[in-house]
């Protein structure tokens, strides 16, 4: 570790690169694991490119999957389970399939009512609470997709339809899951602010140079859903993992 730092409630852990960072993500998540007597235990995950180097680091722990339940932050809105984008695919290969948690429940973006479906899960939410959530931060500081025009940190639903920014969408169009701006969805489902704010304990994995402005944003500004990552500082047990990059502005 390079560095450790306090930002309000937030540890700061800043490592050399992504790989250092996942493992050590990992191991947090593997020795906090072990001291929960209870079975089962409720994890929320996000997705896509910055999570890949946490997902190895988890492979190579000792975690007792048969206890986990897994849940995940969001899916787009009316797109198929076999979408190369799909978070449901995401989750199915690099959690289900490579992990086998005793059970995982899905998000239906394609359901063929997206406010029932937001509903359904919600009321999974509510009736098993989260032990520990898997948070990362967007370039424009959403956490989930919670986007700053739709962000509220006094959300009264725990999952709701959402319209994302072009901030977003670009994001996803540069991590490679669509072939134009025009594939981005426009919509999806997401657990809200409060939904995650609920997460017993929360690891945030943050590598790449591309988040480092809303790393900063989230750490040293104002607490406004302008950059609503920076909610984070107000939550009782969040540690945060960075690489050398994304850290840059905040050294």
């Amino acid at each position: 570790m390079l560095k450790e730092m306090q930002f309000d409630n937030i540890t700061v852990k800043v490592f050399q690169d992504a790989v250092e960072l996942g493992r050590a993500a990992a191991q947090e998540t593997s020795q906090y694991l072990k001291g929960l007597g209870k079975a089962p235990i409720n994890l929320l995950f996000s997705t896509g490119a910055s999570q890949f180097t946490f997902m190895d680091g988890l492979k190579e722990q000792e975690i007792a999957w048969d206890r986990i339940h897994a849940y995940h932050l969001d899916e787009y809105k009316n797109i198929s389970p076999e979408h190369p984008a799909s978070f449901r695919l995401w989750i199915r290969q690099r959690i289900e399939e490579a992990l086998r948690p005793q059970k995982v429940e899905y998000i239906h973006g394609d359901a063929p009512s997206a406010q029932e479906e937001c509903e359904r899960y919600a009321r999974l939410l509510e009736n098993n609470p989260i032990d520990l959530g898997f948070i990362g931060i967007g370039e424009n500081g959403h956490i989930a997709f919670n986007d700053p025009p739709v962000a509220d940190f006094e959300d009264p639903l725990l999952v709701k339809v959402v319209e994302l920014d072009e901030a977003c969408r670009r994001q996803q169009l540069g991590e490679g899951w669509f072939a134009t701006l025009e594939d981005v969805p426009k919509e999806a489902l997401t657990v809200t602010i409060p939904g995650i704010m609920r997460c017993k304990k929360i690891i945030c994995v943050v590598p790449d140079e591309r988040k480092a402005i809303a790393v900063r944003d989230a750490l040293k500004g104002p607490i406004s859903t302008a950059c609503p990552a920076s909610i984070l500082r107000t939550h009782s047990d969040v540690t945060l993992y960075l690489d050398r990059s994304s850290a840059s502005l905040i050294l």
